[in-house]
């Protein structure tokens, strides 16, 4: 596979998890928080908060969406090592590690609020765990893409 057809396959990738991710905070999201306030109208309260702060968790996640749209442009321009991916690999890093700990913080503020089920908390724990390693997998591939530009540039150095 060359790098042009790879390129076109991970953007059509990133555009499937920019679809998903949307249905799932713009539909899917909502529907349940309704559904839950409508069965359960003690909980109604809890509604927006929520809605708001899962609304904010999608931020740094379509960020990450961005950035990996100019590393796949990137690689379609046959510069898969270079300093700019390494840095944008790291920027990755650094937004999920921040959506993990927000997400983590939020639930145990919404636990102390007595707007959280414990149950939530725990699968919460999945979620910040699943961010936890997105953010390792991001800062080690940023080192080795930034290890790998250098040594490209070295070598194109040598005559």
């Amino acid at each position: 596979m060359n790098q042009l057809k790879l390129s076109k396959w991970l953007k059509a990738i990133l555009i499937g998890a920019g679809i998903c991710g949307t249905i799932i905070y713009l539909y899917i999201f909502p529907s349940w928080g309704r559904g839950i306030a409508v069965s359960n109208p003690e909980f109604e309260y809890c509604y927006w908060p929520w809605l708001v702060f899962l609304w904010i968790t999608a931020i740094p996640c379509y960020a990450t969406l961005v950035c990996g749209w100019k590393i796949v442009c990137e690689i379609g321009k046959d510069k898969s090592f270079s300093i700019k991916n390494a840095n944008l690999l790291k920027l990755i890093s650094i937004f999920m590690a921040c959506d993990s700990a927000f997400f983590f913080a939020g639930n145990i503020i919404f636990l102390l609020l007595n707007m959280n089920h414990p149950g939530v908390v725990l699968l919460a724990f999945f979620a910040t765990f699943a961010g936890i390693a997105i953010t390792v997998t991001a800062a080690a591939l940023s080192h080795l893409v930034y290890k790998a530009a250098k040594l490209r540039e070295e070598n194109e150095l040598t005559i």
